[in-house]
């Protein structure tokens, strides 16, 4: 006889104990959903204070590896990116809002190039690809994105923070209906 647990009964149990977690996230992404939907300029500089945050950490984290000759990767390496990571943190966490801009001029210009790759690319490949319209329309889209977001960053931060607030407030509110779909299976 098998005295080991079913593995699916065994997750069943820790998700079903631990729901909790899943609420709180879920209401964690709620309020965050709520505050980008409500004040995108601000939710767009707290999500750049944690990015700089976060960046400050790992620098700090590969620096120490580097110094210490356990990074995974060269030393002269891990120095760039330390560092590389700490001016980045640095920057967005002395101005989130003006770094969030620059960040999404970044991604206008990821998107001014992504357009063209894919025009470029369904230009190839017209003659075996079926449909290559829909190729050459999505990079029309990017690029036109990308200028839009480079002519008007305001506007396009404000956009990009509202997507963020509502997949966020989508995202928190599934998170609370399984919190409690599971709490519900542990008392089952």
């Amino acid at each position: 006889m098998n005295d080991k647990p079913d593995l699916a009964d065994t997750l069943s149990g820790i998700l079903s104990r631990n729901w909790w977690v899943l609420l709180l996230l879920g209401l964690l992404a709620i309020m965050f959903g709520l505050l980008a939907l409500l004040s995108p300029l601000g939710a767009a500089a707290v999500l750049t204070l944690w990015l700089g945050v976060l960046a400050i950490a790992e620098g700090v984290v590969v620096l120490a590896g580097a110094i210490r000759g356990s990074a995974p990767v060269s030393r002269g390496w891990a120095v760039f990116y330390a560092l590389v990571s700490l001016a980045f943190g640095i920057m967005a966490t002395l101005d989130p809002l003006n770094m969030a801009g620059t960040l999404l001029l970044l991604v206008a210009v990821w998107l001014a190039i992504s357009g063209i790759y894919r025009i470029v690319f369904a230009i190839r490949v017209r003659k075996r690809a079926r449909h290559e319209w829909l190729l050459i329309l999505s990079g029309l889209l990017a690029v036109l994105m990308g200028v839009l977001f480079a002519l008007y960053p305001l506007s396009g931060l404000v956009v990009t923070t509202l997507w963020i607030g509502a997949s966020a407030l989508i995202y928190g509110v599934l998170q609370v209906v399984a919190a409690f779909r599971l709490r519900r299976l542990g008392k089952a």
